[in-house]
This record gives structure tokens, C-alpha cells and sequence, in this order.
């Protein structure tokens, strides 16, 4: 059922002091309050709720809640325990009077998020800019470009270890013989596949001087490669200038 749409000036409380008149209006999340529209949520999202059963949380509290959520980076239970500490968060998510107790329970962000989908919370990202704008915190040329920081972005690139660049370096000489057709006496593919395999265990379990011992043999068997290609392609001219670059870079 629809969230109740809440009074426009709740009744008056002879033992309690509305927020308003116990918060400091110069606090960013007073100001911020202010200039968010909220009945933008409500029509919004209202058409997702049913007609029946039981009415649904104030639509002010989900989406402040998620919207202090994301600006922190809190967790679901970091977000409501803040809510109970302070009567700017609660003033922020439309309370009149300070609460001592959750109106919510924690699993049900979890269920709210399902309900409005991700489409529709991009709605609450929309709104932030939004109210940024009509505040003056942030001008329209500041939304023509993105500036992202990927320091620690996790990259789809592997640490160049010995190990792997020296099986590498065998797997790349072993192709360019193959295809310039040189025979080679031994193309030490598969173990060098196996030491680099072995050297990554050893050093994984701090055996550093064993798995050394790995590096050495991959080593050598590059060093037997290049040598074993340098003497059969002596004569041939064509293939040394085509195999120059690689061979070079490798050696």
C-alpha cells in the first residue's frame, strides 16, 4: 500500500521540542533538506506500491536514509545507528520530533531498494545534482565533464613477475620459430609452463631461494632458445630481419 503522505504542520507536543527549533538551519543537512524536492519521490515511486495490505514507509525516510547512505558511505546498519544519534539525519528524513527508536527495520532498506529497482535509484543521484545546482554548490559547466580517479581502480593487468616474463619470452620465440618455420631442437613450452606454475607456489609459501631455482631454469631455457634460433637462422637473411625486433627485445 502507499506510504501515508505525512501532515504538512504535525500537531504540536507540549513535552517535546520540534527539531526545527533544536537544530542549527546553517547545518549542511538542514540546508540540504530544504532544497531537495521530495515530492518528486513521491510521485515517482508512489505507482509502485499496491492498492492494499499494509501502508508502506514514508517515502522522505527511505530515500533520505539512502541518500546519507551513499554521500558517507555507510553500511545499511551504520546508516539507521546514525539515525538514532543524530536529529539532523532525522530532520533530514522528515521527522518533526526527535525518535528514540528505529521506525524501520534494518532489512528493510534492503527490501525498498528491491522494490524501486536500479533504474530508479539513479533518480535519487538525479535529484542530489539537482538540489546541488539550485544551491550553488555546483554550476551547469561542472557537469559537462567527469573527471574520474582509477589510482586504485582494480586493472585488468598481472604483476610482471620473472617468472612470467620469462616463460613469456619462451612462449613468443617458440611462436616466431613456428612460423618462419625453423625447427627448433626443443621448444621447452611445457616445462617452463610447469616451473612458472611451481615458482608461483613457492614464492606464494615464502620459499624465495626454491622458487629462485624455477626463475634460473626458466632462464636458461630462454637463453638456449635464442641461441638455438640465432645459429639456424645464421644464413638466412630474410628470416633474421624478421625475427630482428622480437629476437633483440628478448636477448
Amino acid at each position: 500500500m502507499r506510504p501515508k503522505q505525512p501532515k504538512a504542520e504535525p500537531q504540536e507536543d507540549l513535552f517535546r521540542a520540534r527539531l526545527e527549533n533544536l537544530v542549527d538551519p546553517r547545518h549542511a543537512l538542514v540546508r540540504l533538506a530544504g532544497l531537495i524536492d521530495w515530492g518528486r519521490f513521491e510521485a515517482e515511486f508512489g505507482p509502485l506500491y499496491t492498492d492494499g495490505g499494509r501502508p508502506g514507509l514514508p517515502t522522505r525516510l527511505m530515500v533520505g536514509l539512502h541518500l546519507l547512505k551513499h554521500m558517507d558511505g555507510l553500511s545499511d546498519e551504520a546508516t539507521c545507528a546514525r539515525y538514532l544519534d543524530s536529529p539532523y539525519v532525522q530532520l533530514f528524513c522528515g521527522e518533526a520530533f526527535f525518535q528514540h527508536a528505529l521506525p524501520l527495520d534494518r532489512s528493510s532498506m534492503t527490501r525498498w531498494r528491491q522494490r524501486i529497482g536500479p533504474e530508479r535509484l539513479e533518480l535519487l543521484l538525479a535529484e542530489s545534482l539537482a538540489a546541488a545546482q539550485r544551491g550553488g554548490a555546483v554550476q551547469e559547466k561542472h557537469l559537462r565533464r567527469v573527471s574520474i580517479d582509477t589510482t586504485v581502480q582494480p586493472k585488468a593487468v598481472t604483476h610482471p613477475t620473472d617468472s612470467k616474463l620469462l616463460q613469456r619470452g619462451i612462449e613468443t620465440l617458440v611462436r616466431l620459430a613456428r612460423r618462419h618455420g625453423v625447427r627448433l631442437r626443443q621448444s621447452y613450452l611445457r616445462v617452463a609452463k610447469r616451473a612458472r606454475r611451481e615458482a608461483a607456489k613457492l614464492i606464494h609459501a615464502g620459499r624465495r631461494r626454491q622458487a629462485e631455482r624455477q626463475v634460473r631454469h626458466l632462464r636458461t631455457w630462454l637463453g638456449r632458445l635464442v641461441r638455438d634460433i640465432g645459429r639456424k637462422i645464421a644464413h638466412n637473411a630474410a628470416i633474421q630481419a624478421a625475427v630482428a625486433g622480437p629476437l633483440g627485445l628478448i636477448a
